[in-house]
């Protein structure tokens, strides 16, 4: 009897302890499946609430890498000030630069992610006469971090095919887009050419310029270059040419006003890499880019309500000051004055703190990147 009763025992402890291993089991695969549900989920909302206008970030990263890489590069001598800009730890330039790609590239990753399982939202944004102008925006950034790369030399094979694999989407692009307004009409051109982010287009050839005549390709730098000018021209006087009544520009998106600055900035940029000098077309269009700046910072009311709630819209502010201080930077290394130097140091502080700030608020209110009335 005692022997029964031990038997029993033990198989009674080897019963609950396998049944204990069971539920432990279960429950860890029941856990499991809830984490991949719940991640699956998120990606999902990510990937749908996600569109190219986020790739703002990144060219004001990639902006302001080039900045600083152009600062710690450059010849200042007749102040102390830019002597001491000039000297920043390069670590700290790399460390940007490296900030900035590692934001591309996982933008550009998500985006990728929307195309595969998203395309047809992808192919709205394509039509959308005013979601198609962002879809340059990925490829000016990579263009910028290109041209700000601290081991890639303009004139290696490296350099040479980048370029390529970053240009030719923007010329695919400007092949549809200034087909159709060549092709369908005033109606498309007004609504298209009527909202400040068509100038993306504009910029992209622009910025392609710029590092086409880094590498010695005058010829093709020249092209691109009027191209985006004359275009340019298109849409400067279309948009002076709103009818009343029909702005264009919703209230949270008017940030992208300030793209009206950095078409010229660029532009004056890219015209001084074809020609080799600061010349007196370079400056005309950086003083064009200051009279547009002081035109829209003497109106604060307008962009008053589009500051009442963060969006990712306000990063459209950062990269028209960056390009803008860029330029200011080349136009006191030409013309060596005080007030020269004193307008470049006050452009960027300016674009600093409106970077840092930006980041800021960015990271401070990360839960409404993607809202839900997207």
């Amino acid at each position: 009897m005692a022997t029964q009763g031990s038997r029993s025992q033990i198989e009674l402890v080897v019963d609950t302890t396998t049944t204990t291993s069971n539920v432990s089991s279960h429950t860890n695969s029941f856990s499991n499946y809830q984490h991949s549900t719940s991640f699956t989920t998120l990606l999902i909302y990510v990937l749908t609430k996600f569109h190219a206008g986020y790739f703002r970030i990144s060219l004001s990263l990639g902006s302001q890498a080039l900045l600083w890489k152009t600062i710690i590069t450059s010849e200042q001598d007749t102040t102390t000030l830019p002597r001491v800009l000039s000297t920043l730890p390069s670590a700290a330039v790399y460390a940007l630069w490296s900030l900035s790609l590692f934001t591309l590239v996982l933008l550009s990753f998500l985006y990728l992610l929307r195309c595969f399982f998203f395309f047809k939202m992808v192919k709205a944004e394509f039509l959308h006469p005013v979601g198609v102008n962002y879809l340059f925006a990925p490829w000016i950034s990579w263009l910028l971090l290109l041209q700000s790369a601290p081991f890639v030399a303009p004139k290696t094979a490296l350099y040479f095919v980048l370029w390529w694999v970053f240009a030719v989407p923007m010329m695919v692009l400007d092949v549809k887009i200034y087909g159709q307004w060549l092709t369908k009409g005033k109606r498309v051109l007004s609504s298209a050419a009527g909202n400040p982010t068509s100038q993306l287009s504009v910029i992209g050839n622009l910025v392609g310029a710029q590092a086409a005549a880094h590498m010695g390709w005058k010829e093709c730098a020249l092209w691109l270059f009027a191209v985006g000018m004359v275009h340019y021209v298109v849409l400067f006087v279309t948009l002076y040419q709103r009818l009343s009544g029909r702005d264009g520009v919703p209230v949270l998106l008017r940030p992208v006003l300030f793209l009206f600055i950095a078409a010229p900035s660029v532009a004056s940029l890219a015209w001084e890499s074809i020609v080799g000098t600061f010349d007196t077309a370079s400056k005309m269009l950086f003083f064009l880019s200051l009279f547009l700046f002081a035109s829209l910072i003497c109106r604060p009311r307008l962009f008053r309500r589009s500051m009442r709630r963060f969006s990712v819209a306000w990063w459209a502010y950062s990269f028209p000051i960056t390009a803008l201080a860029l330029v200011s930077t080349d136009y006191a290394e030409e013309v060596k004055g005080t007030f020269s130097h004193i307008l470049m140091l006050l452009l960027l502080a300016l674009s600093v703190l409106v970077s840092i700030a930006l980041i800021m608020f960015t990271l401070l209110n990360s839960n409404m990147l993607l809202p839900a009335d997207i």
